[in-house]
């Protein structure tokens, strides 16, 4: 039996497979995702063609589908029209079909042509990458072949099935699904894990979809996104340039009104400003929750976390009623709630000048320090900190 031209032991064909998958999960989230579809930073010629080739020899995706269905993704994300979401389409759907999913919106012409704007438009890319898109994984079966014999074989088929697997069905479908949410932006996104290596920083997703232009998936101290770490190896060869990377939130103690600067840092934050609204209202809706409870008012905790993340225009509208059936039980609950719309209100108002927001907003501060709730008081100063 043909065992190819290198013979390695067993884990040498491990650690060969785990390299080849690797340099493709960094080709797709470094060329196609933060270089293509979201142009958080520039490439020079040599690694962004060599990405192509490596995505066309090992995946056979072309750059200007990849890029068009996942814009659309960000502008459509949790509604009919997402590709691959899983709160619409079941995490099941997502999870083990995404590729089938994929496949779909590839053919979807209206798509590429509304959401694939600059991307590579070459002679190679036209002749080659994009008219012949199935001859470079052909190309890759028969060099594995060649190198290792029939586990060659073994190691393509892997190959083929990682990013449909990882990228498809893992990110798209769990990373919309389960985890943990620095951010709250209007939709479900989540961070897989705090550390960002088997898909290449992908793993951070609630993270992009609050700062979506972002390099840089990593945000908090402890996580790590090993994509922007060879962004910055690339960088420092020159080979990159990074554009842009989401801003850090900073905090003037010493502020004790509202103005423009307040207001930018604001809306800049508004998804971080959200999460720390309902981090710091939690404990207060949990005990009057209790009062609730002890006056025989009936409340599902579930929901009354998730109000706290999410718009009320944005509930159905029985779940809507429901709230409001809930908040008429308690003068706290209802405080709480109508200044979190209020809040939200204040980076949704576009009609109104800059003036009128910082008047807005300070307003709010002042509402929320006459509150008489002590966590909403706290919020209020640190919201006036913003800077």
């Amino acid at each position: 039996m043909f065992s190819g031209v290198i013979d390695l032991p067993w884990w040498g064909y491990v650690v060969y497979a785990l390299i080849v998958t690797h340099i493709t999960i960094a080709a797709v989230t470094i060329f196609l995702h933060r270089h293509q579809a979201h142009r958080a930073l520039d490439l020079h010629p040599l690694p962004s063609h060599f990405f192509r080739f490596w995505l066309w020899l090992t995946t056979g995706m072309v750059t200007k589908e990849w890029a068009a269905i996942h814009r659309k993704h960000h502008a459509k994300c949790e509604s009919a029209d997402d590709p691959h979401s899983p709160q619409v389409l079941g995490i099941n759907k997502v999870l083990w079909e995404g590729t089938e999913l994929y496949r779909k919106e590839s053919v979807n012409r209206e798509t590429l042509e509304k959401y694939g704007q600059g991307t590579p438009d070459d002679w190679i890319e036209r002749h080659i990458y994009t008219r012949h898109s199935v001859i470079g994984v052909s190309l890759l079966m028969v060099l594995n072949f060649i190198l290792f014999g029939f586990i060659g074989v073994t190691i393509w088929a892997v190959q083929m099935a990682w990013i449909p697997f990882f990228a498809a069905g893992v990110i798209n479908g769990i990373g919309h699904y389960w985890g943990y949410r620095n951010f709250q932006p209007e939709d479900a996104s989540t961070n897989i894990v705090p550390w960002g290596i088997l898909i290449g920083g992908e793993e951070l997703h609630n993270n992009h979809h609050a700062y979506a232009s972002s390099a840089r998936l990593s945000n908090r101290w402890y996580e790590f996104d090993i994509g922007w770490l060879y962004i910055r190896t690339l960088e420092t060869l020159r080979l990159a340039q990074v554009k842009k990377i989401a801003p850090k939130i900073k905090l003037d103690a010493a502020k004790t009104r509202c103005d423009l600067a307040t207001l930018q840092a604001v809306i800049t934050h508004r998804y971080d400003v959200v999460a720390k609204y309902a981090k710091s209202l939690r404990r207060t809706c949990a005990d009057e929750m209790r009062e609730l409870k002890a006056r025989a008012v009936s409340v599902d905790r579930a929901a009354l976390k998730r109000w706290l993340h999410i718009d009320a225009a944005a509930l159905p509208e029985t779940e809507r009623a429901k709230r409001d059936e809930v908040i008429n039980h308690s003068k706290v609950l209802a405080t709480v709630y109508t200044m979190r719309d209020d809040l939200a209100a204040v980076w949704q108002r576009s009609n109104a000048s800059k003036e009128q927001l910082v008047h807005q907003l300070e307003d709010w501060c002042h509402r929320a320090e006459v509150s008489g709730i002590e966590a909403l008081q706290d919020f209020s100063r640190r919201l006036r900190s913003y800077a």
